[in-house]
């Protein structure tokens, strides 16, 4: 650990961020953490306190995890090159991936980050339909390249953005709580249906490149999707000649506990799965995993190469978390927990007139706050207050949702029983403190 003389003040640090990097890299909280080390579920700053990371999902199998470093450290003391040479470590890595996912969801593309693996989710369905039109949900996020901007309403409709492209096509989203249609209307999940329908239907078959979403949106504000809702926009697309993509980024390797990809969660399985985050926990590590139909057509003479995606390195990596996932049983342990965690913010539901909606599975739940019940309307400060005043109280969480007043809880995996329960109850005393 750095020892407190070697580090510059916390004062200093914020002040040379201001001086040498852009304004828009943004910051958590009003009095800004200085974090110098991580250990599984916990984070560490530069006066040794200790915080719950309730936050961070990209250490998926908690900071610093012991076999993960291992492996990366005696990797790198061996090798680490690109893919033009013949190497064990990405075939293995690809079948033990494949393995975890339906039959015909079996070939791997490896790149170096989610956003990554969302330009060439894109550049495969392009290529195999010839078409170029997508249909995307309302406060979807996919990534920070150009094109993935373009196809996320989150960035491209707020503040410096400029609307979506005439080749984009926003439907709904299927929130059930705040949406169009809510749970008290049994036919919602086949009204934002039929928004899918009606673009299918003005874009014209033939024409639609295809659909991507997220199987849990996150920055949507932590949603579950209506159960029988993308069965029926993945058969839309597809008969208009479109492929289905799956976003996996924020809830695969077992984050929601039911399942191990929350695509399965609907029972349904898409032509092109992104995977990013948790895969390689905290190494940037992106892939793409796809039918040999959709592979075959790509292969169309242009070479695909990315320099570092799926190197030696990445890959010995990869394998381990996957091991660590599986061995250590942690999508069984996200669903105990959760579960317990769930049950903790329904009460607290039954107690504080903010919490509008307690959602989500797993380690992937939000929690609403509204200024009124009746109404709905957004509690945004009074979420931007919680989530300040659990940082002071050594719990960190952020924020999500089109008006950021979802509280996200998505920790990392290790999080346990004993760590619901502190963070329950310091979310009792802080909205107590609140109300």
């Amino acid at each position: 650990m750095m020892s407190k003389r070697c580090s510059p003040p916390k004062a200093q640090t914020l002040a040379a961020r201001r001086q040498f990097l852009s304004g828009n890299l943004s910051i958590a909280y009003k009095n800004p953490l200085k974090i110098v080390r991580g250990e599984m579920q916990y984070l560490y700053d530069d006066e040794g306190r200790q915080y719950l990371d309730a936050y961070n999902n990209v250490a998926h199998v908690g900071h610093c995890h012991q076999r993960v470093i291992k492996v990366a450290q005696d990797q790198m003391a061996v090798l680490n090159t690109n893919t033009r040479y013949l190497s064990d470590q990405i075939i293995n890595y690809a079948e033990r991936l494949t393995a975890t996912l339906p039959d015909l969801l079996n070939v791997c593309f490896f790149v170096n980050s989610g956003s990554e693996a969302n330009e060439l989710a894109l550049r495969l369905a392009r290529t195999h339909t010839e078409a170029r039109t997508l249909i995307v949900l309302d406060h979807a996020y996919h990534g920070n390249t150009t094109t993935l901007i373009d196809i996320s309403p989150y960035k491209h409709d707020g503040p410096g953005g400029f609307g979506a492209p005439n080749w984009v096509h926003k439907v709904p989203l299927p929130d059930l709580y705040r949406g169009l249609y809510r749970a008290a209307d049994e036919h919602a999940s086949e009204k934002y249906v039929r928004h899918v329908s009606e673009v299918v239907e003005k874009i014209g078959r033939g024409n639609l490149c295809g659909f991507i979403g997220e199987s849990f949106p996150s920055v949507g504000g932590q949603i579950e999707l209506p159960k029988s809702y993308l069965a029926a926009v993945y058969s839309e697309v597809r008969a208009a000649g479109g492929v289905c993509i799956a976003d996996e980024v924020q809830t695969g390797y077992g984050r929601i506990g039911k399942h191990f990809w929350g695509f399965e969660n609907y029972d349904v399985t898409p032509d092109i799965v992104v995977l990013g985050k948790p895969i390689g926990n905290g190494h940037p590590i992106g892939a793409v995993v796809t039918t040999r139909e959709i592979a075959s057509s790509f292969d169309n003479g242009m070479e695909f190469f990315s320099t570092f995606g799926g190197n030696n390195v990445s890959c010995a990596i990869g394998v381990e978390v996957l091991n660590v996932v599986l061995e250590e049983q942690l999508q069984s342990h996200a669903r105990g927990v959760g579960d317990l965690m769930s049950a903790g913010l329904r009460e607290l539901m039954s107690r504080y007139e903010i919490i509008g909606d307690v959602r989500g599975s797993g380690m992937f739940l939000g929690v609403e706050l509204v200024k009124s019940r009746a109404t709905r309307e957004p509690a945004t400060e009074e979420a931007a207050a919680v989530v300040n005043q659990m940082r002071n109280s050594g719990i960190l969480l952020g924020t999500d949702g089109p008006f950021h007043n979802v509280l996200k809880i998505r920790p990392p995996m290790p999080f346990n029983r004993a760590d619901a329960d502190s963070l329950v109850s310091t979310l009792a005393k802080t909205l107590s403190v609140l109300s």
